[in-house]
């Protein structure tokens, strides 16, 4: 879709803090999958967590950026801004277990064409 746009970058870098702003200016943003499977994991003493099981934490990560992707797709019409995404999890998990998947997700699951690298910024980290 090329309306829909992946930032992508390292932990730190200003991803959130961008996204809060395309929020505030009536843009469609969606949250990293990540950040949602660590607080329900936190919550209820779930083991799909990067430092527990990488595995299941990427498989888990997938699953919800295909989510995310189908209900951004029927609800909104103009840009929809995700914070990493299903490309970021697919590439983590072909890394960890080899499994060739990246390109056939990369082909039904279709982003802008631009995706949008943030570098780290230290004196915004927390």
């Amino acid at each position: 879709m090329d309306r829909f746009v992946i930032l992508s970058g390292c932990s730190g870098g200003g991803k959130t803090t961008l996204l809060v702003e395309l929020h505030r200016r009536g843009y469609t943003v969606v949250e990293e999958p990540g950040q949602r499977i660590v607080r329900e994991a936190m919550s209820s003493s779930g083991d799909a967590v990067p430092w527990k099981n990488m595995e299941a934490f990427l498989r888990r990560a997938i699953t919800l950026a295909a989510n995310d992707y189908a209900l951004a797709n029927d609800q909104s019409q103009s840009w929809v801004f995700f914070d990493r995404g299903l490309i970021d999890a697919a590439a983590a998990l072909q890394a960890v277990t080899g499994e060739p998947l990246l390109t056939a997700l990369a082909s039904r699951y279709r982003y802008h064409s631009r995706v949008f690298l943030v570098p780290p910024w230290l004196e915004i980290y927390s």
